[in-house]
Parts: C-alpha cells; structure tokens; sequence
C-alpha cells in the first residue's frame, strides 16, 4: 500500500473503476449470450436481444471496456448468426 495521499486515492479510485469495468463488461457478455441463444432456439423475441446486445456492444465501446473494432466485428457475427 502506498504512502503518499495522492497514491492512496488512487489506489481506492482504480479498485472502485475495476468492480464497475467488470459488472458493465460482465453484463454486456450475458447480454450477447441471451441472444446467441434465443437465435440458435429461435425464440420469439430474438431480434429484440439482438438490439439489446448491439446497444450494449455500443455502450461498452463509447465507454472503452472493449476496443470499437472488436464490438463491431461482435455486432457483424451476430447479425450474422441473425439471418
């Protein structure tokens, strides 16, 4: 553990940064799931995960959890998966 103030607060900051980071990306994750899944079953409301999944891909990349280009090669593969 640092010794310095400033070090401190950063420490905290970065630790609360973290448990966010995981819980955002983690969802987004569980998000692309269900739609995978309800694609391979062919559920009813498929298409509606589809546009939660590409939101959350959306979301995830505006906010730097996964780089832009990997939530748009996501995004293709499932409305690849779609069709």
């Amino acid at each position: 553990m640092p010794n310095i103030k400033s070090a401190i607060k950063r420490v905290k900051v970065a630790e609360k940064a973290n448990v966010a980071n995981s819980q955002a990306k983690s969802a987004m994750r569980t998000t692309i799931k269900k739609a995978e899944q309800a694609l391979t079953a062919g559920a009813d409301n498929a298409q509606e995960l589809v546009v939660a999944a590409n939101k959350a891909l959306d979301k995830a990349a505006s906010k730097g959890l996964i780089h832009k280009n990997a939530a748009a090669r996501k995004k293709s593969r499932l409305a690849k998966k779609a069709n």
